[in-house]
């Protein structure tokens, strides 16, 4: 059975084979390459090779075969669910949960609980591997995110996102004391050139990354902040941190400080979700607290006075 990725083209141009390395975090570009090739890509309906050029509305269709059911199996997995109806559920994730599986890891992940949760009645928009997925949150980030039951609400939710309809507050905890009452950061982001697995600040070749954050509290060596944003570019806040030279607690990919609390991963929680609901259209907002962990490790922090 073939899965299959949809993507219009929005942007400058660009290679097809880097186009896709860049939307496509969860694939190297040697894979893409090789699918390129292969001719399991296709734009408008035909093979292309991996040196063509991207044109702006391009219908981009990645296949990806013998991506078999049986792959994917639905698990018990203990889920927070907020809020729940038809169309939609809310879950707050916990911190080392996985959104959904890729290529070669299938199990144990957000997906598979859900499949578990729903009956496997989601959205199949996005192919076998991310049944509901419409958004996600890194693995080690704690917080909110939503998931279309069904494709109707998948369509309108996307949109939101694509016009940037949709608020998402993050609560993050930053290495150093921000003298500032906040700010914007407004630097494109993308694959950085030396180090695969890492984003990076890609004057040259990145996408339009645009965050807001507010100080909320500042403590001795440290900052806590409210963080909101715009665009959502894979490890937007994690990567916008690091380039204004506050990288968040625990981050062991942007940072190579140690800290003292024993955190494994970065202190970054999702802690607002709002938008127009899609059978509704009425504005529905969520919220979610802190994790203990994060809430314990703040107590023990010295207020900067």
């Amino acid at each position: 059975m073939n899965n299959k990725i949809t993507l219009i083209v929005k942007d400058e141009k660009m290679r097809i084979d880097a186009y896709l390395a860049r939307e496509l975090s969860d694939f190297s570009r040697s894979a893409i390459k090789k699918s390129i090739i292969e001719q399991k890509v296709l734009v408008n309906g035909k093979s292309v090779k991996p040196k063509y050029i991207v044109q702006l509305n391009d219908e981009i269709i990645v296949i990806q075969e013998n991506v078999q059911d049986t792959n994917i199996r639905a698990e018990k997995i203990p889920l927070n669910i907020v809020y729940e109806d038809d169309a939609i559920l809310i879950i707050n994730k916990q911190k080392g949960l996985v959104v959904h599986p890729a290529p070669g890891h299938y199990s144990h992940t957000l997906v598979n609980g859900l499949m578990h949760y729903c009956n496997e009645q989601l959205s199949d928009i996005n192919g076998l591997i991310r049944p509901g997925i419409v958004h996600r949150i890194d693995k080690d980030t704690t917080g909110l995110l939503v998931v279309a039951k069904t494709n109707s609400a998948h369509n309108f939710l996307a949109k939101l996102f694509k016009t940037h309809d949709i608020i998402r507050e993050y609560t993050a905890l930053s290495y150093g004391m921000i003298n500032e009452k906040g700010g914007t950061i407004n630097a494109p982001i993308g694959r950085d050139p030396k180090f695969r697995k890492k984003m990076a600040v890609n004057l040259a070749n990145g996408k339009r990354a645009f965050t807001t954050f507010e100080v909320l509290i500042r403590y001795r060596g440290y900052t806590l902040i409210r963080a909101t944003l715009e665009t959502g570019r894979t490890h937007q806040i994690r990567v916008h941190m690091k380039y204004i030279k506050h990288p968040l607690v625990g981050d062991e990919l942007y940072t190579n400080k140690k800290d003292s609390f024993g955190v494994k991963g970065q202190m970054l929680h999702a802690n607002k979700l709002g938008f127009i609901h899609p059978i509704t259209k009425k504005y529905i907002e969520f919220t979610a607290d802190i994790p203990k962990e994060f809430q314990s490790i703040l107590q023990g922090l010295e207020l900067y006075e």
